[in-house]
């Protein structure tokens, strides 16, 4: 299996040494974007819902996103905190999947990673009613530059209903594109969040 599916890659015992390395290459050779992932969820009547988000952060305890908890995806993540994120990386014909349960970053990783937006982006997040009815884009408009002016010139804190979501995978899979659709898939599992893992070779 080391040999079919590592390709130069080493194979460890923990699927995050060799997401990192894929994220290095990504970083490197992706046209646009590496971070974007498609982050899926459920509602309230068990059915999926998927968008594109920004990949913001990875360590052993998981995979880190952030959003308006008062949107569709918040509010769905609060009902039903389990969730599933891939990522395609078409320059390097390889794709990478996680899923498992999702729980809040701390207050102080939301802080920090807040206070490194964009001051117009920082704006934004307190003029948007995310996922909610919009009347009209000047309604928007209207919404940002009240923020702005309440503002002013000074330090755009964080939204009370804005922070971020870290998904504790319980199953990752690296998936490496070959000829002929005879795809090189290996499939990391675990039983919770803080268990062992194990690795096994899948069938294209």
């Amino acid at each position: 299996m080391n040999a079919l599916m590592a390709g130069n890659h080493k194979l460890e015992h923990e699927p995050f040494g060799l997401f990192a390395r894929w994220m290095e290459e990504a970083r490197a050779k992706e046209i646009n974007d590496p971070e974007a992932m498609c982050l899926a969820s459920v509602d309230a009547n068990g059915l999926p819902n998927a968008r594109m988000v920004l990949l913001r952060g990875f360590d052993e305890r998981g995979f880190v996103f952030y959003t308006n908890r008062e949107s569709a995806k918040g509010q769905e993540l609060e009902s039903h905190p389990m969730a599933a994120g891939a990522l395609h990386w078409k320059s390097l014909r390889k794709q990478f999947r996680f899923r498992g349960p999702v729980e809040h970053v701390s207050e102080a990783e939301s802080d920090l990673y807040f206070a490194g937006r964009p001051r117009d982006s920082r704006i934004g997040a307190w003029a948007s009613a995310q996922s909610r009815p919009l009347e009209s884009r000047f309604a928007l408009e209207k919404a940002v530059a009240a923020q702005a002016a309440r503002f002013g010139l000074g330090d755009v804190p964080r939204p009370p209903h804005w922070g971020g979501y870290r998904i504790r995978p319980v199953e990752i899979e690296f998936w490496t594109d070959k000829p002929f659709r005879l795809h090189e898939r290996l499939c990391y599992r675990r039983p919770e969040p803080r268990g062992d893992w194990t690795c096994e070779a899948l069938y294209p």
